[in-house]
C-alpha cells in the first residue's frame, strides 16, 4: 500500500511479525518526524540520491549525521530519536525488525525449591 508523506512516498512491501520492508521515495528538503522506536530496529539502504540520518545519542545535544548515497546502509537501534532528511530525491529501502536477544533476561532472585532446606536436607513435611 502506497502512502504519501510530507517529504515524498512510502509503500509497504512486506511485513510479518518479525520485520517490515518499506520502499521510500523522498523529495529533497523533505524531512521525516524526529521520533524513537522502542523495540525496532531502523534501517536504510540508499538506491539512488542523498539521504542524511540524524541520530540523538545518550542526550538531546549530541546528535550523529550520516550522509547516505547510493548502495550505503545504516541502521538506527532501538531507544533512540531518529529522523532523516533528503538532501537530494531518491529511492531507499526501509527496514525494520526486532531483534531477538537469548540474553534478555534480568533476575531478581534464583528459583528454588521450597522442599529443599537450607542445610541441603529435603524436607518431608
Amino acid at each position: 500500500m502506497k502512502q504519501g508523506k510530507v517529504w515524498g512516498m512510502t509503500e509497504l512491501i512486506c511485513a510479518n511479525h518479525a520485520l517490515e520492508f518499506h520502499r521510500i521515495d523522498f523529495r529533497k528538503g523533505g524531512v521525516c518526524s524526529k521520533h524513537m522506536h522502542k523495540f525496532k530496529w531502523n534501517g536504510f539502504y540508499v538506491v539512488s540520491g542523498k539521504l542524511l540520518i540524524r541520530n540523538w545519542r545518550h542526550c538531546q545535544d549530541l546528535v550523529d549525521e550520516t550522509i547516505l548515497g547510493p548502495g550505503e546502509y545504516n541502521a538506527v537501534e532501538p531507544g533512540y530519536y531518529h529522523q532523516f532528511e533528503a538532501l537530494e530525491d531518491g529511492l531507499a529501502f526501509e527496514i525494520y525488525w526486532a531483534e531477538f536477544n537469548h540474553n534478555d533476561i534480568e533476575r531478581e532472585y534464583s528459583g528454588f525449591d521450597r522442599n529443599v532446606k537450607p542445610d541441603g536436607r529435603i524436607s518431608n513435611d
